[in-house]
């Protein structure tokens, strides 16, 4: 109704709320201005066509902008004062409580400190956090879990979830350590509108606090980064420059495919003693999606082993003519040794008789 004209003045009960964004707030100026509306507050009547009034409501709008920032700035800090001292806690881990004094301390419950020490022992033993996880699953041994609001509940015991483990994995603080800015935010515009990306996990002494030895941990730090290092190499789904964790079989093309639809790498299953299939692993670590692609490797390597030795062959020829020009002149060289150990047995044998 504004933009047509049908409004000759707006009412804002606290235009100062309205005013913080600075892009809602001079849209709506400029729109008042175009069809000739007031604007009208607390404090009195502005007419955004005059230059006086654009003017005053532009100083508001940008003190009012100011000051959220300064709130916005003042939380910020008071956060990363807090996480220096190593009192921010949104949420402690499962296998850890909060005391009354705000210390972090191991479950009490005998059965959820053995399940976390069980997952550290067993990829201490099995070297793959996807490895450890079709272990628990064949062994149908439950995980505790973070009770949901709803119950009563602390704790919840149910199915592994592959993310839930590796997140177990990564945390420090089960190695005894505080950790704050594990992640970096970026900013980015997309479809016109400004959203906050979280990156992946930084490296340790990019961390914005790091407090060792904060609390007791079920590793050790030594340990903790033996095993990120492990999982960063073992990880065939993110990444062009890991080497993968160790595989068996005769895929041709282990670890060099990637999916066309989500970008993970291509896992590699043998049915059957002399077949081979490559897959999108997406239907292996969710039960919930199917996977992207499927399809038969004997045909694909017998393809790139093809075009492979095809390149190679005129390398190949090459090869073979310097091969045979060194094998020429070693076979001269041992004809000339030849002939000399010959010349000096003659001048022996006539200096002899």
């Amino acid at each position: 109704m504004l933009c047509d004209g049908h409004v000759g003045a707006v009412l804002s009960i606290e235009a100062s709320r309205l005013a913080r964004n600075g892009r809602d707030w001079h849209t709506l100026l400029e729109f008042c201005s175009v069809v000739g509306a007031l604007l009208i507050d607390a404090e009195g009547i502005y007419d955004p066509a005059q230059m006086n009034d654009r003017l005053l409501l532009g100083m508001k709008g940008t003190i009012s902008e100011m000051e959220l920032a300064s709130f916005r700035q003042r939380a910020q800090e008071a956060i990363k004062q807090k996480a220096k001292r190593g009192e921010l806690f949104m949420r402690v881990p499962i296998g850890y409580v909060r005391s009354c004094d705000d210390r972090i301390e191991k479950d009490p419950d005998v059965r959820v400190r053995s399940a976390i020490e069980r997952v550290f022992r067993k990829f201490a033993e099995l070297g793959s956090a996807r490895r450890l996880y079709f272990w628990l699953c064949e062994q149908c041994i439950d995980m505790p879990a973070v009770g949901s609001a709803s119950s009563s509940e602390r704790v919840a015991w149910q199915t592994p979830r592959y993310h839930s483990l590796l997140s177990l994995l990564q945390n420090p603080m089960y190695a005894g350590v505080y950790a704050y800015g594990r992640s970096k935010s970026k900013l980015r515009i997309e479809q016109g509108r400004k959203r906050v990306v979280r990156t992946h996990h930084r490296k340790p002494e990019d961390w914005s606090v790091m407090i060792a030895d904060n609390h007791e941990g079920y590793i050790d730090w030594d340990l903790y980064c033996h095993n990120q290092e492990l999982m960063a190499h073992n990880t065939n789904g993110r990444g062009s420059a890991v080497r993968g964790s160790v595989r068996s079989g005769g895929a041709l093309l282990s670890g060099l495919l990637r999916c066309g639809h989500c970008g993970a790498k291509l896992i590699v299953q043998y049915p059957g003693p002399t077949s081979i299939r490559y897959q999108c692993p997406t239907r292996i670590l969710s039960r919930e999606h199917s996977s992207c692609v499927m399809f038969g490797g004997l045909g694909a390597d017998q393809m790139v082993a093809e075009q492979v030795l095809r390149c190679l062959e005129p390398l190949g020829l090459h090869a073979a003519l310097k091969a045979l020009t060194i094998q020429c002149r070693r076979t001269c060289a041992e004809t000339l040794m030849l002939q000399g150990v010959g010349a000096r047995a003659r001048i022996f044998s006539s200096r002899k008789g």
